[in-house]
């Protein structure tokens, strides 16, 4: 049988070979999200923030190098010290990156000062009797004070995804996970000294419990930052440019979910299109031409109702889709748009522009082609009527105000 000796020995080099083993996985795991975050940053539009997050994961990774220096290595106390420097870093990096992606600045000074005053309290403790509680403590407080910081900043950020609320709970755990370990060092043990650390279950346990948050927290760090690149691309396939508005696809993108929520209301299709947009650039030139369009652009994102979904549907063509809206009210709406792009800013003095209207009414989803042919033929309409003018679609007619006459007059 097997002496008590040889049996402490196997055990001993299970918890190395085991401690080491997390160790080396964490290394990797950390170094491969740097990597990827620095990838990520030349397409994220929080390229500071990404470069922050990626110089957090490359520095605390350096934590676990010192670790195995710290059990095979001579300099024990600077290896030590050392795994504490960069996993503290790292992590304070990875902080201001959180914020920064959150909309936070944090203070410079006052975080140079949090680092300087934990890297002084490591050197204090560290000849304190390991196991003890005061030890175990004022070791892992600086870790769980710095996600507690970065909970904070979430807490306090105007961005409310499902993903950044799922992010605020997992650096809420992580940060008690810190508390939770100093607790757990001194139920099973950390070792006598250092060096001892990687031999006991606790460095198995910890550095195994480390490797999971590590991947939960890097992950959803990453997905937060490939959703708001999808966002942002899937904002620029259906944005026009030149005016600011949604493009054709970003148009019916914005009324097929508004039709989902309203699918029995009456709503209203307006369609609009610069008169002899041609002339405007053969005489003042394309420049003036994208002038045009982009004050159109502006006047009608500031004229149109909040609820409304508005685009350019082609060269000098937009739409505008009324949801819950009369006839009587579309014809405002136009007649007001009308009136407004008669006195665009920024213009030549001797160029006015004016723009024709066609408007027609739908009540359901199945509808909304037809609405829109039956505004293109008021269109049509109103521009062989000279013009300038708004025209409603044969089968639609505008009631008069019970109070007063309708402020702009339907044209026929």
């Amino acid at each position: 049988m097997p002496s008590a000796s040889c049996a402490r020995g196997t055990l001993i080099v299970t918890n190395m070979n085991g401690a080491a083993f997390f160790l080396a996985v964490n290394f990797i795991i950390a170094v491969s999200f740097s990597t990827v975050f620095v990838a990520v940053a030349t397409r994220s539009r929080s390229r500071i923030a990404t470069l922050w997050l990626a110089a957090g994961f490359g520095v605390a990774s350096l934590s676990a190098i010192c670790e195995l220096l710290v059990a095979y290595a001579s300099m024990t106390k600077f290896w030590a010290l050392g795994a504490f420097s960069t996993l503290l870093v790292g992590m304070v990096l990875l902080a201001v990156g959180i914020c920064r992606l959150h909309g936070h600045r944090p203070n410079t000074l006052a975080v140079l000062g949090f680092v300087l005053a934990c890297l002084v309290l490591s050197c204090a403790i560290y000849d304190l009797p390991r196991g003890s509680m005061t030890q175990a403590v004022l070791y892992q407080s600086p870790f769980a004070i710095v996600f507690l910081l970065s909970v904070w900043s979430l807490l306090t950020s105007q961005r409310r995804q499902a993903i950044d609320r799922f992010l605020t709970g997992l650096l809420l755990f992580t940060s008690f996970h810190f508390l939770m370990k100093a607790g757990l060092a001194v139920l099973v043990g950390s070792g006598a000294t250092a060096k001892d650390y990687i031999h006991t279950n606790y460095a198995i346990i910890s550095q195994g419990v480390t490797a999971v948050l590590v991947v939960a927290v890097g992950l959803t760090l990453l997905t937060t930052l490939v959703l708001d690149i999808m966002a942002d691309e899937r904002s620029n396939s259906e944005g026009d440019m030149l005016s600011s508005l949604a493009n054709r696809r970003g148009l019916d993108r914005r009324v097929a979910s508004i039709l989902a929520k309203y699918p029995e209301g009456k709503h209203a299709v307006v369609l609009c299109d610069l008169d002899r947009f041609k002339r405007i650039n053969d005489a003042y030139g394309h420049h003036v031409g994208d002038l045009v369009i982009q004050g159109f652009g502006r006047m009608l994102s500031r004229s149109v109702p909040e609820n409304a979904a508005s685009g350019r549907i082609g060269g000098e063509e937009f739409a505008v889709f009324l949801p819950n809206t009369e006839i009587e009210v579309a014809v405002r709406v136009a007649q007001t748009l009308r009136t407004a792009t008669m006195a665009l800013p920024g213009l030549p003095d001797d160029l006015q522009v004016t723009a024709s209207f066609g408007i027609s009414t739908l009540t359901s989803f199945d509808g909304l082609s037809e609405a829109y042919r039956r505004a293109d033929e008021a269109l049509y309409k109103a521009k062989h009527s000279g013009r300038n003018r708004v025209k409603i679609a044969s089968n639609d007619y505008a009631l008069p105000s019970p109070t007063r006459a309708l402020a702009v007059p339907r044209y026929e």
